[in-house]
């Protein structure tokens, strides 16, 4: 009894011995590389030098903003930057933050996925926006580069979606009261 206990027991530490490494995996150097891209690219967005994010994208980068605009390459980044002006976006609340570690497919590409909270001045309001974003990037001549990014924010609950309902509900009670002004007015005329 004792002699099977001991070859059971033997046989359990050479399972966990075997298993313990597969289970206890060490992570792919991959994602401290592309921890340390996103780390420059967000501190390049926040300081509005978008030359420095520009060294951080494939020359064909497509990327899809919230107000679906597509922009191609890198001049296109810079023309939609340029466009957009420096002034409408004011920062992150909470950057993009990734909801796991990146899925890597074959060692030289990944996908990234998460959300954002950025500040933007739009239309002379102040507005934040919570949006979900997808990054696609590959590994080119040693370097990790973003080859896609699309961020979206929900189209049915937004704070612009909400300022213009608001703006709806003021409208159609001015209207209405400016109805009734008018039609009283009206009436009396027709009256005298």
């Amino acid at each position: 009894m004792k002699r099977h206990l001991l070859r059971l027991l033997c046989c359990a530490s050479l399972l966990l011995g075997v298993l313990r490494p597969a289970m206890q995996a060490a992570e792919d150097p991959a994602h401290n590389e592309l921890r340390t891209l996103r780390t420059q690219v967000i501190e390049a967005i926040t300081k509005g030098d978008f030359e420095a994010v520009v060294k951080h994208v494939h020359p064909s980068v497509v990327v899809t903003w919230q107000n679906a605009e597509v922009c191609r390459g890198p001049q296109g980044l810079r023309e939609f930057m340029t466009k957009m002006g420096t002034d409408s976006f004011k920062g992150y609340k909470v950057p993009p933050t990734p909801d796991d570690l990146t899925i890597l497919y074959g060692g030289d590409t990944g996908v990234s996925f998460g959300k954002v909270v950025a500040n933007y001045k739009l239309l002379g309001k102040d507005y934040e926006f919570t949006s979900r974003w997808t990054a696609t990037l590959v590994k080119e001549n040693g370097k990790w580069l973003l080859a896609s990014y699309h961020v979206s924010l929900n189209a049915l609950d937004n704070p612009m979606l909400n300022a213009a309902k608001s703006s709806l509900l003021w409208i159609g009670v001015g209207g209405a009261v400016l109805g009734l002004i008018v039609g009283r007015i009206l009436s009396r005329r027709k009256a005298a």
